[in-house]
């Protein structure tokens, strides 16, 4: 413990946080109705006392609602955390000043958790051994010329994975498992997968205990991320050394290096809730300094959280100081962390008003499309919440990309094999114009995804009719309860040879669908190896084997992902898949055919768009020019075969490039060695993807 003192200045407002300059380190915190400010100082992370406090007077440490302190000479390492005495009046104003309590400062770099009682935190008065703290560090490093990628998003194909489960496994061979490190091991994986862009489940620090109580008894935690507590620091869990306050260098070690391999990254952010929950929850930060603003409270009883989120509160987005660091986090990932782009966690509860209600122009939402800063950053928006807001098609805004929930839904019923889906599949397919376009947006605007961390892994979406999500100790009650999937016969698992093979060549035809789709691909990590999660569509507190990805099953199912990696070649070669525009029938560019030519099995070659029984799609995608070959695309998911017969376009001829109902290596086949089909017709097998490519 430090035998001395360290002397003070008044410090500066700005900028918030702790900020390490020469000479010292200046901390300020935002809270207009304090009366009585503490700065603690501590020597590590699980220091059971701080080695020096600091009271903060009104007349020399505050200005306007902004309290500061300059500390001379604090050396990087030390840790802090922050005490306030204030009003303790829920219902009436919503102020719940604790002076005992030991509070996070909101724009920490790096945080701790390791002595971390959730429950301490619950109820009033002293929780200085089990709190959290954070870290003084220094932002210094060597980029090496790093800047964040500007891969165009037509050409984007996504990746969604858990930083912590992607490692974890024995399997995984990593020297780190579970950590950022970890994740860097696995980029030649990445690479020759061919996505461009790693998608990371929550990240920033959150709060592993944050469980229902029943949950939390059984040993089991918060694994997905989604309760943050500090929006400013990488989460310690993913980091080698976190009590060395390493969190910013080994995100930052993780960035560069997926740059260097030409990978960029997005940030699945939670912005709607903190981990404080409602009335009942933890004081952390917000709670304790400007609860009264930070989250929506009912206006004629201050102490009720309104819950537009199902996590016990709702993020007040739109009032201007909250905005404002929402904001600021953000373009301080960017400019300080290298980062791609952000993915909105139940992104539409920031459209909502200071009280509740939806606005046309949210201020925040605005705010971050029109950040100079985020200007060249990728936005996602998942465009709901959970109090029933759904804007898929009319999210605030023009940058922004949304995951389509429409696209996820139709391939879905298509593929379970509903009939009379063509004119919705054929929409979703072409990029969700119906959404997009009359809004001025592009397709690039949809995010199409078939599986992601919510819901069902590929494996099960056709191994399960029915979630089974009894391990998570909610008596299978959680989770959602249509996920529109097809267990081909036998629910669970199967050593059925016929079995094995439909629920393998159905996994194949989602995957070509969603890869033969305008618009944005989205990947769930481990699909392409058919990882399971027995069924459980919930796995948001199951850190183990349940939700780690096992890599043994690489090499059990090499033959799919060597199918994944090729149709993301093939996608990648062909611009006609890839368009930044909708199509529209008519001919474009130095082609005299059409951009999309629909056929009809129809003998009176009358449109099949509102057939009650059709269960074929069947198309021709013109290259955009003499270079790019065309495509011939036919998705029958019908139980029989059908014969077709091939489009006759002048000067080229057809070689068969995908059929799923083959046996790999015949199910895909690059160019060279694409064989030319010499017949005019050509019998599609029943629930298959078949592709041909012309030259």
């Amino acid at each position: 413990m430090h035998k001395i003192e360290f002397k003070l200045k008044h410090g500066n407002p700005y900028p918030p946080g702790c900020t390490a300059t020469e000479g010292g380190v200046n901390f300020s915190i935002f809270s207009r109705h304090a009366t009585a400010v503490e700065l603690l100082l501590f020597d590590s992370s699980d220091s059971e006392l701080p080695f020096q406090v600091i009271p903060l007077s009104k007349e020399k440490n505050r200005t306007f609602f902004s309290w500061h302190v300059f500390v001379k000479d604090l050396p990087m390492g030390t840790w802090y955390c922050w005490r306030l005495d204030g009003p303790y009046e829920p219902r009436q104003s919503g102020l719940r000043f604790d002076k005992d309590k030991h509070l996070l400062d909101p724009w920490a770099r790096a945080v701790s958790h390791k002595r971390w009682q959730r429950a301490m935190a619950c109820v009033p008065g002293d929780n200085s051994q089990t709190a959290m703290r954070g870290a003084v560090v220094d932002l210094n490093y060597d980029w090496e010329g790093d800047t964040p990628l500007r891969i165009s998003s037509e050409k984007a194909i996504v990746y969604e994975l858990h930083v912590g489960g992607f490692t974890r496994h024995a399997s995984a061979n990593t020297r780190h498992p579970g950590t950022f490190a970890g994740l860097i091991e696995k980029i030649p994986y990445l690479q020759a997968l061919g996505i461009s862009h790693v998608e990371l489940l929550p990240v920033m620090a959150f709060d592993e205990q944050d469980v229902p109580q029943h949950t939390f008894d059984l040993g089991l935690k918060n694994y997905w991320g989604y309760s943050t507590h500090s929006f400013f620091s990488p989460h310690p869990g993913f980091c080698v050394t976190p009590e060395q306050g390493t969190h910013i260098q080994e995100f930052r070690d993780l960035v560069k290096a997926l740059h260097k391999a030409g990978i960029g990254i997005i940030l699945d952010v939670v912005f709607n809730h903190t981990s404080e929950a409602g009335a009942k929850g933890p004081m952390i930060n917000f709670k304790g300094i400007s609860g009264d603003i930070f989250y929506h409270l009912d206006p004629f009883d201050k102490s009720i959280f309104h819950d537009y989120t199902g996590c016990g509160n709702t993020v007040n987005a739109n009032h201007p100081l909250v905005s404002r660091f929402i904001i600021s986090c953000l373009e301080y990932w960017v400019r300080e962390m290298h980062v791609d782009g952000f993915r909105f966690d139940l992104a539409s509860a920031l459209a909502r008003g200071e009280g509740g209600e939806v606005l046309h122009n949210p201020p925040v939402l605005w705010g971050i499309e029109l950040s100079e800063q985020l200007a060249k950053t990728k936005l996602i928006a998942e465009a709901w919440d959970a109090a029933g807001l759904y804007q898929v098609g009319s999210f605030p805004g023009y940058r922004w990309g949304e995951w389509n929930g429409r696209y996820r839904d139709s391939v879905r019923r298509f593929l379970r094999g509903d009939k009379g889906m063509i004119n919705e599949l054929a929409t979703r397919v072409c990029g969700s114009s119906d959404l997009y376009e009359p809004h001025g947006r592009l397709p690039i605007s949809s995010i199409n995804f078939v599986t992601c961390h919510d819901g069902f892994t590929l494996h099960d979406l056709f191994s399960y009719n029915q979630k089974h999500n009894e391990a998570n100790g909610e008596n299978n009650q959680d989770g959602c309860n249509n996920s529109l999937s097809y267990n081909c016969g036998v629910e669970g698992e199967s050593d059925n040879p016929a079995i094995l093979a439909l629920r393998c060549k159905q996994a194949k035809n989602a995957l070509a669908i969603l890869l033969l789709s305008q618009g944005v691909p989205m990947l769930l990590a481990g699909d392409e190896f058919m990882h399971s999660q027995r069924g459980n569509n919930n796995g948001y507190c199951q850190d183990n084997e349940l939700s780690w990805l096992n890599w043994k099953l690489v090499e059990k199912n090499a033959d799919l992902v060597h199918f994944v990696q090729q149709m993301i070649a093939l996608r990648k070669r062909h611009k006609s898949i890839m368009r930044r525009h909708f199509l529209t029938g008519k001919p474009t560019g130095d082609r005299l055919l059409p951009d999309v030519i629909w056929h009809w099995q129809n003998p009176k070659g009358q449109p099949e768009w509102d057939d009650p029984n059709a269960q074929l799609l069947r198309y021709t995608l013109t290259g955009v020019d003499a270079h790019d070959a065309d495509l011939h695309v036919v998705m029958n998911m019908a139980d029989n075969a059908v014969q077709i017969v091939l489009p006759t376009i002048k000067g080229r001829v057809w070689r068969l490039a995908v059929d799923t109902s083959l046996a790999a290596p015949n199910d895909i086949v690059a160019p060279q060695d694409q064989k030319r089909v010499n017949k005019p017709t050509y019998l599609v097998a029943g629930r298959s993807v078949v592709v041909f490519e012309n030259a």
